[in-house]
Parts: C-alpha cells; sequence; structure tokens
C-alpha cells in the first residue's frame, strides 16, 4: 500500500507539476477534468445521483456544462460581476433541469448539487486565477505547499512527539503537536520556496501558515463529511489515497484563501 500511495503521490505532483507550469487553457482544461470528477464524488458520497448509469452519465454532462458556466465568469482575473454571474447561471441551469425533470429529483439533490459544483468547481477555479495573477507561476505552489506540505509535516510531526489529541472524535490520529508542526512546517517551505524563486520571504512564509492553518479545516471537514455519510472514501480514482477529493480536500478549501492573500499582501 505505500508503495503504491507513494507512486500515485509522485505521478500527481509530476502531473501538477506540467499542467501549472503549461498554465492557460492546459491547466483550464485540467481543472475542469479534475472538478467533474470531484464532483461526481461529492454527489455519490451526498447520496444525490440516481443509480441508473443513463442518468449518472447525463449528470457529468450537465456538471461539464454547469462548471464550463463557471469558469467562463471567472476566465478575467478580478472581474468579479463575471464571477458572480458564472455562479448566479449555475443556480438558473440546476433549477431549469428540476423543473423540467420533476418529480425525477427532490429538492435536496438539487441542494446538493449545487454544494458540490460551488465547494469542487467555484473553489478549484481559484488555483486558475492565482496562476493568471502577476508572477501566478510562482504564487500558485504556494497552495500546494500549505496543503501537502503542512499535511506532510504534521504527519511526521504528530509520529514522533504527538501526544495530544486535536479532534478526537472525527479524526483520532490527528494531534496538537502535529498541527503545529504542520503549520511551522509550511511556513518553513514557504519561505525556503521564495528564497529559491527570488520572492517576499516573509509574506511566503506569513501565506503558507495560515494556508496550512486553514488546510486542516478543509481536511477536516471532508471526513467530516464522510463519517455523516458512513464512507471511508470518495472514490478510488487514485490508487493509494482514493477519490479526487481524498487527495484535494485541503487544496480545495484553501486555494481561495492563498488567492485572496496573495492580492491583499503582495
Amino acid at each position: 500500500m505505500f508503495k503504491t500511495r507513494l507512486i500515485s503521490g509522485i505521478l500527481l505532483v509530476l502531473a501538477a507539476f506540467l499542467t501549472i507550469n503549461c498554465g492557460g487553457i492546459v491547466l483550464f482544461v485540467t481543472l475542469i477534468g479534475v472538478s467533474v470528477f470531484g464532483i461526481s464524488e461529492m454527489l455519490r458520497a451526498m447520496q444525490a445521483i440516481p443509480e441508473t448509469e443513463k442518468n449518472r452519465h447525463f449528470n457529468l454532462f450537465l456538471m461539464a456544462v454547469l462548471l464550463i458556466a463557471v469558469y467562463y465568469g471567472l476566465m478575467e482575473v478580478n472581474a468579479g460581476e463575471y464571477q458572480m454571474m458564472g455562479i448566479v447561471l449555475v443556480v438558473i441551469l440546476l433549477m431549469v433541469y428540476y423543473v423540467f425533470t420533476y418529480p425525477r429529483y427532490q429538492a435536496q439533490q438539487i441542494m446538493a448539487a449545487f454544494f458540490a459544483v460551488f465547494y469542487v468547481g467555484v473553489m478549484l477555479s481559484y488555483i486558475y486565477l492565482t496562476r493568471m495573477l502577476e508572477d501566478g507561476r510562482f504564487h500558485v505552489w504556494l497552495i500546494f505547499i500549505s496543503a501537502w506540505g503542512c499535511d506532510t509535516c504534521a504527519y511526521c510531526v504528530g509520529m514522533l512527539i504527538g501526544k495530544h489529541k486535536m479532534a478526537p472524535v472525527l479524526s483520532p490520529k490527528k494531534s496538537v503537536e502535529g498541527a503545529v508542526g504542520g503549520v511551522v512546517g509550511a511556513a518553513l517551505l514557504g519561505a525556503l520556496f521564495a528564497y529559491l524563486t527570488k520572492s517576499d520571504e516573509l509574506a511566503y512564509a506569513v501565506i503558507c501558515g495560515v494556508g496550512a492553518l486553514i488546510s486542516m479545516v478543509g481536511d477536516l471537514a471532508a471526513s467530516a463529511i464522510k463519517r455523516n455519510q458512513g464512507i471511508k472514501d470518495y472514490g478510488k480514482l487514485i490508487p493509494g489515497h482514493g477519490g479526487i477529493l481524498d487527495r484535494f480536500d485541503s487544496v480545495i478549501f484553501i486555494a481561495p484563501i492563498i488567492y485572496y492573500l496573495l492580492v491583499f499582501l503582495m
């Protein structure tokens, strides 16, 4: 299992490096694909997708249309009115779908669909927005340093000296010591990355530290949803890791935070 997880992790990092380095349409299309899989996982977890293959395929097509609408509104950096337009369009299209297929779906399923599109699609789109900022080719990596760097550092510190449980009911293995180690580790990694890229060490350290702190909430939130729904993993797409949401839970949560911290601090 460890070998499978390690190989999958390396491949994920390589894929992230290639697509983010390319930026533009390559990153745009990649994020849409990742979002479609992530939304599908969330809808299955919340039991909002009918079991028939015909309906499942149609829902995936619908999600793709909705995501394109969202991303269309997010193409222009800082174009707030277009961002809101994309979100409003999602709500309208969902309600049109709900009305003209009535009574196939319950209102709760439509609400779950909107949550899934917003939580996965809109939040992940901030990776694209961050990449499109000035010096975005460097800034965008702060999202992954905050999320994955914190996760790795927290795990190592927790294994070594972790004694006090952070969330004993929700995640018994996570410790306060690990959480502190994750935040400090992410901040140091951010400062090191800034040094290597000739960026602002203090700003990068602060951004990664704040991002790491919030990323742990994102990880716990994803775990809480799984526990509520009685599932272990969101999917099996990534060997050794689970689904898209299992690997990107904290990335999804902090991508908007990192974007706005960069806008305000850089």
